[in-house]
């Protein structure tokens, strides 16, 4: 048959081969039937052989019969296992699936995020690394540490300086108010003096009017 040819399973075709003889004997069994009913029982022997050779194949069949149903039964428990597994590995790449989504929408958040560092007024990358050539070979993101980190040390030396023009105010300040103090001590001794030499004149102004008019 054209069928025959398309099958290349080594336990089909041992099937379809035990199958065929059980099939020819069959008929050869029924040949000698026939022979019988015309000659007698000169055929009995060769029938009896007959059947023993179909019992034969009817058991070669029906232990192909149990093989195959074992087999089946084999192949649906490792379909089942396979079928598991699948599903398993279904549901961890789901999981990696929503991670990586996840991942995703917390890089984008880092991204459009508003750092302050980009505010921050670093000097420009040539004067940069003009002043501190070793960073030449540095990545983006090693540089732009490196730019922060300066402007750190720069806003802590100008913060340092600050204190201390605030410590060298405040000590002006005070030395001033208190020049202040002891210029407005010698103004009130100094008009006591006026307005005691003011009083002696006076005096001196009376006696000489007196004597005047003596």
């Amino acid at each position: 048959m054209a069928a025959d040819h398309l099958i290349t399973d080594p336990t089909l075709l041992s099937v379809l081969s035990a199958a065929a003889e059980t099939r020819t004997q069959c008929l050869q069994i029924l040949a000698l039937l026939s022979q019988r009913a015309s000659q007698g029982d000169d055929v009995d022997d060769e029938l009896q052989t007959a059947e023993k050779n179909l019992n034969a194949r009817l058991a070669i069949l029906r232990g192909i019969n149990r093989r195959a149903v074992m087999g089946v039964r084999q192949t649906k428990q490792e379909t089942a296992e396979a079928r598991q597994e699948i599903d398993s590995l279904h549901l961890q790449l789901q999981n990696l699936y929503y991670e990586q989504r996840h991942l995703r929408g917390e890089i984008a958040g880092c991204e459009d995020f508003d750092h302050k560092y980009t505010k921050l007024p670093l000097i420009p990358v040539e004067e940069f690394l003009a002043t501190h050539p070793e960073h030449a070979e540095a990545d983006e993101h090693e540089l732009t540490l490196a730019r922060i980190a300066d402007e750190h040390a720069a806003r802590q030396t100008l913060e340092q300086q600050k204190q201390e023009l605030v410590k060298r105010k405040e000590a002006l300040v005070k030395e001033t108010n208190a020049k202040k103090e002891e210029l407005g001590k010698l103004d009130g001794e100094l008009e006591k003096w006026i307005g005691g030499q003011q009083g002696v004149r006076k005096i001196f102004e009376a006696r000489e009017s007196k004597m005047a008019g003596a």
